[in-house]
């Protein structure tokens, strides 16, 4: 990749969410950014997830996420989200299962739990496309984005 395309790469601005998935009993959750609405009629949602992170296998096999959207206050969340194991990654915060079984998280902007209808490999992550089927929106708040946090490692383990 050549340096100006780098530069401006790197410039792109975007949200920062937590993504959470369950398949059976196992949860998890991990930092996405790459994720935008896709339709309003109907209700789809993008994530872009990279095939080596922990969380891909869990999507693929229950096919459901549910995207939370984070206030920008909430920059030290990510922290907890960053590391290799689930457990801690949700220990001592306010959460519940929600109607997909995916883990929703009651201290952020809001919620979209979704049903994951198509898959789409178009070049080194995978893109999943949900339908919406619930959301929670618990009050206005600035959304955090990649502006509010440099150096923000959007994987998970």
């Amino acid at each position: 990749m050549n340096k100006q395309l780098q530069a401006n790469m790197a410039h792109m601005t975007y949200g920062i969410y937590v993504l959470t998935t369950r398949y059976e009993t196992i949860i998890n959750g991990m930092i996405a950014s790459w994720a935008s609405q896709v339709s309003h009629d109907p209700p789809l949602i993008m994530v872009a997830v990279h095939p080596n992170r922990y969380s891909h296998g869990l999507l693929e096999k229950s096919g459901h996420f549910a995207l939370h959207i984070l206030a920008r206050e909430q920059k030290d969340l990510l922290a907890r989200f960053k590391g290799p194991d689930p457990e801690l990654k949700f220990a001592a915060i306010a959460w519940h299962d929600g109607v997909t079984g995916c883990p929703i998280l009651q201290d952020c902007i809001g919620s979209l739990e979704c049903r994951i209808r198509q898959t789409l490999i178009p070049g080194n992550h995978t893109l999943f496309i949900g339908e919406v089927v619930e959301t929670a929106f618990n009050g206005q708040q600035t959304p955090l984005c990649t502006l509010d946090y440099q150096g923000c490692y959007i994987g998970d383990k």
